[in-house]
């Protein structure tokens, strides 16, 4: 037994493997930050921290002529989203039904999903240095409308250039900037997102989440993310009529090299 005390739930198999299935289903589409940035890990539950390379000197070494380095490292944050599902909904996905509504565990998958975009690319206070804080280059502006995304996004890519930060290059859109982009054909027909993709040589990611957009260089080693526990579904409690379970993740986040990404307001 491990800490998601998955076998003292009244769940089948059956309904472990539904319940995964549908999580994975639900998170994929959302976990945007994973397509950009480099992805280290699983590491397992009992990892705590990221290593740095680096030290701090200590004071006051315990015998004269004596000094010390304490070695800096990055500790893992846990994200967690607790949920309920109805104990007759399982019992239906035992007997083969293919409708069971599992719209708590939906929830519960783009919330965690979306606080872990903002953590990557927005930072989350005391704990996370996000892309778009951490860059110093210039922050740029998308335009009012869909058909100016093109120039902000050149200009973002002459910038990363400029910096000598090779790509291919990514771009993270906000739900509504990508929308927007879907929707919009340039004149003569010619599809938005072909003309965003040329310029950037790299992927365009729907990112809720993020406001805006951010361009980032995907060259590698520039933004490190660093699974512990990688996203699973643990157990808390029940009754009668529901199962309480909550979807946990542990991770850290780092930025290598500030200068890889350019920000746009939207």
């Amino acid at each position: 037994m491990n800490h998601l005390l998955r076998e003292s739930a009244p769940i089948s198999d059956v309904g472990w493997k539904m319940l995964d299935e549908e999580a994975r289903e639900r998170l994929t589409p959302a976990l945007a930050a994973r397509k950009l940035v480099d992805f280290s890990g699983p590491h397992g539950w009992e990892h705590s921290a990221t290593k740095l390379g680096r030290v701090e000197q200590l004071d006051g070494a315990p015998e004269a002529g004596v000094t010390g380095l304490r070695r800096r490292v990055l500790a893992l944050i846990e994200l967690r989203v607790d949920f309920e599902l109805a104990r007759s909904e399982l019992r239906d996905g035992d007997r083969g039904a293919d409708d069971v509504n599992l719209g708590p565990l939906d929830h519960a998958a783009h919330k965690i999903a979306v606080a872990e975009n903002i953590a990557v690319f927005h930072g989350w206070q005391n704990a996370i240095t996000g892309i778009a804080e951490a860059t110093p280059q210039k922050t740029g502006k998308l335009g009012a409308t869909a058909e100016k995304y093109p120039s902000a996004v050149a200009r973002a890519v002459e910038q990363l250039l400029s910096s000598g930060i090779e790509g291919p290059y990514g771009l993270a859109l906000g739900r509504e900037q990508y929308r927007r982009v879907v929707e919009t054909a340039e004149h003569g027909g010619y599809p938005l997102l072909d003309h965003l993709r040329k310029i950037l040589e790299g992927p365009i990611v729907w990112t809720p989440g993020v406001e805006g957009a951010v361009v980032l260089s995907m060259r590698g080693g520039d933004f490190v993310f660093e699974s512990g526990q990688d996203l699973s579904i643990g157990y808390l409690s029940h009754d009668a009529d529901v199962v309480s379970l909550y979807l946990e993740e542990s991770f850290s986040f780092r930025v290598a090299t500030a200068e890889a990404a350019v920000a746009l307001a939207p």
